[in-house]
């Protein structure tokens, strides 16, 4: 698929996205600068267990010790392991803060993996904060579930930026062992529009 959007100052090769897809985005504010959210975000590529309420545990994989071109990991999304992905960071340009990935293995999930990846990005507000999103482009095997699991796939990037957001400003981790997405799930409304956006209550700017 030609990304016409944006270009990338490294790439390897990667999904093919050659069969139609489903998209889901979603955005938040975070109290930090942009370098902190982009280390915690891509930098730190295996410990995406520190903040993501629905993986249990999450590692480097085939020799990666970091966030960069190539790189990858494991994510176990149940306390046995036995629901997993393997994924790889397939294009990352550090000068826009914007990185691709890719699940290309997995066990029990239903996606198509030619066709499915993930885009993380982190903008610069230009006053100490930062915003945080992430688009999912995907479609699912069977193809048939694709439109079932687009509300599922939008509620777990929604969760995932809160529990990054509550991990960078408190240095508490937000994971299915330690329980806190329960609790600070409830500090947050939703602004839907074209792509989900997160807002703290009581600081809603719409």
């Amino acid at each position: 698929m030609a990304m016409s959007f944006m270009v990338f100052g490294q790439s390897v090769l990667g999904q093919s996205m050659s069969k139609k897809f489903k998209s889901v985005k979603a955005q938040i504010e975070i109290n930090a600068p942009a370098e902190r959210v982009w280390r915690a975000m891509v930098l730190d590529y295996g410990e995406i267990s520190y903040f993501s309420p629905y993986i249990y545990a999450s590692d480097y994989e085939a020799g990666s010790v970091k966030g960069e071109l190539g790189a990858q990991r494991r994510c176990a999304f149940n306390a046995k392991g036995t629901r997993m992905s393997h994924e790889r960071i397939a294009d990352i340009d550090h000068k826009n803060m914007v990185m691709r990935n890719v699940v290309f293995d997995g066990e029990k999930l239903p996606l198509n993996f030619d066709n499915s990846q993930a885009f993380y990005r982190v903008k610069d507000n230009g006053n100490g904060t930062s915003t945080a999103s992430y688009e999912f482009q995907f479609r699912t095997k069977p193809g048939l579930m694709t439109g079932l699991v687009k509300g599922s796939f939008q509620k777990q990037l929604a969760g995932t930026l809160i529990g990054l957001k509550h991990y960078i400003e408190t240095g508490q981790k937000v994971n299915p062992e330690t329980g806190r997405y329960k609790e600070i799930k409830k500090d947050y409304e939703v602004k839907t529009g074209d792509e989900v956006t997160l807002l703290t209550k009581g600081n809603f700017n719409y």
